[in-house]
């Protein structure tokens, strides 16, 4: 039964219910002891006491969120009460969309929803098409000549290049590409940085001073009035709103640039870095996608978004959210108290057994039938879920696809060497390179 629904239970009453399962602190010292990954930590928790449970890593407990109605609960239906209090990448990001709260949060929200909706996605079409061209004449070169090449940087570089044609209506240049290497370096070291705001700040200076300069001259640019070959990009609505709206400050601008840099290529590069990966141990998957229609097809284009889909169920874009508790509440019957830190944790979701036969396996069929999913919408959010919600959702599934079409149905990377784990930081990626050359696909 649904506690939160049901009329007259505990869950009519916020603050009641029964208590949250709590792990044993025994299990939180011998994690500390391994020195392990937090997500071994939420694992055992999660397998120990289900999917609401509590743990400490200081006085206070922290809730763990796995169940899909507690997941829709905090992050969809009472999303005013469990808030964002931070974003880990503030230091990068600044005042972003992304670290936005309140007031903020919303205007912000507004101004940009409808660039990747509609009109919006359609005005961007071409550019993703446009960036995807350009990689696919990179990897044919590397085919022709049996270049070894890094296949996390190359899809890096095109995330980049799209994300770029974007915002500023011009191909990605060598020259800027080589200084926004700074935002995936800040992004990399983000969870090793010291407490402090000012040693951390210290500690990336340099990098955060290469991107501020990249971001000046896309501002200046913009604000000039020169639209670039593409015509005007993104930033030209950010500027466009500063001349209305006071709040849009040269650095409020620079923000939320750097935000959609950071949201609209690291998490793309990441999701097709894991899925080449995967490919290469289940190349059937590939063969499966392409035969299941014709170039530019509805269902082969449908097949390639199920490969990008399950490669997010088991490496999601956001692995953790964090949430605050600014009130009591019941959550799936248990009593959750205000000040209570949330962690609602994707990555566990689309790992649980209950909700996803044989979870650790790749399967794109999961994606590609009616009944190969759970229905409930809590078991799968790749991208969070609610008002805040990833706003580029479409838009990285749109880049990602389009890329694949291009690129699958040519060319197959033969890895030299392959990552051997995964590293939690921002987003969940690989802990090296993946150097690979490039074969021709069987007839």
């Amino acid at each position: 039964m649904d506690t939160e629904t049901s009329p007259g239970s505990a869950a009519d009453v916020p603050g009641t219910g029964r208590p949250v399962p709590e792990a044993d602190p025994g299990l939180v010292r011998r994690w500390r002891a391994g020195g392990g990954e937090l997500v071994e930590l939420l694992a055992q928790v999660r397998e120990r006491h289900g999917g609401v449970a509590a743990f400490r890593l200081g006085p206070a407990p922290t809730v763990l969120v796995t169940d899909p109605q507690a997941v829709q609960h905090v992050l969809a239906r009472r999303p005013e009460l469990y808030v964002k209090r931070s974003h880990r990448a503030r230091l990068l990001i600044g005042d972003g969309v992304l670290a936005a709260t309140g007031a903020a949060w919303k205007r912000q929200r507004r101004l940009l929803q409808s660039q990747f909706t509609g009109t919006g996605m359609r005005r961007y079409e071409q550019r993703i098409t446009g960036a995807a061209r350009t990689a696919a004449d990179r990897w044919a070169r590397y085919a022709r000549t049996g270049a070894t090449f890094d296949v996390g940087q190359e899809v890096r570089r095109f995330a980049l290049d799209t994300i770029w044609r974007t915002l500023t209506g011009y191909p990605l240049d060598d020259g800027t590409e080589r200084e926004l290497a700074a935002v995936a370096a800040v992004a990399a070291v983000l969870p090793t940085l010291p407490a402090g705001a000012v040693d951390a700040q210290e500690a990336v200076a340099a990098d955060l001073a290469r991107i501020d300069a990249v971001a000046r001259h896309a501002i200046d640019t913009a604000r000039g009035g020169t639209a670039g070959p593409e015509g005007p990009g993104l930033l030209s609505v950010l500027t466009d709103a500063a001349t209305e709206r006071p709040e849009y400050t040269d650095r409020l601008i620079r923000d939320e640039l750097v935000t959609l840099l950071v949201a609209g290529h690291e998490t793309t590069a990441t999701t097709l870095t894991w899925l080449h990966l995967l490919l290469d141990r289940h190349p059937a998957a590939r063969e499966e996608a392409l035969a299941a229609g014709a170039a530019g097809s509805a269902e082969r284009r449908r097949a390639v978004q199920a490969l990008v889909h399950e490669t997010l169920r088991l490496y999601p874009s956001a692995w953790i959210l964090p949430r605050h508790a600014t009130g009591d509440d019941t959550l799936a019957g248990h009593a959750v108290e205000a000040g209570t830190d949330i962690l609602v944790c994707p990555y566990l979701t689309h790992r649980d057994p209950r909700l996803w036969p044989d979870p650790d396996r790749f399967d794109p069929r999961r994606f590609g039938t009616p009944d190969g999913r759970p229905t409930d919408p809590g078991a799968y959010f790749p991208f969070g879920m609610g008002p805040r919600a990833c706003l580029g959702l479409q838009f990285a599934l749109r880049e990602s696809t389009v890329l694949l079409e291009h690129l699958l149905p040519v060319h197959v990377p033969v890895f030299s060497a392959t990552p051997t784990k995964a590293v939690y930081g921002i987003t969940v990626r690989p802990d090296g390179p993946a150097p690979a050359t490039l074969k021709a696909p069987l007839a």
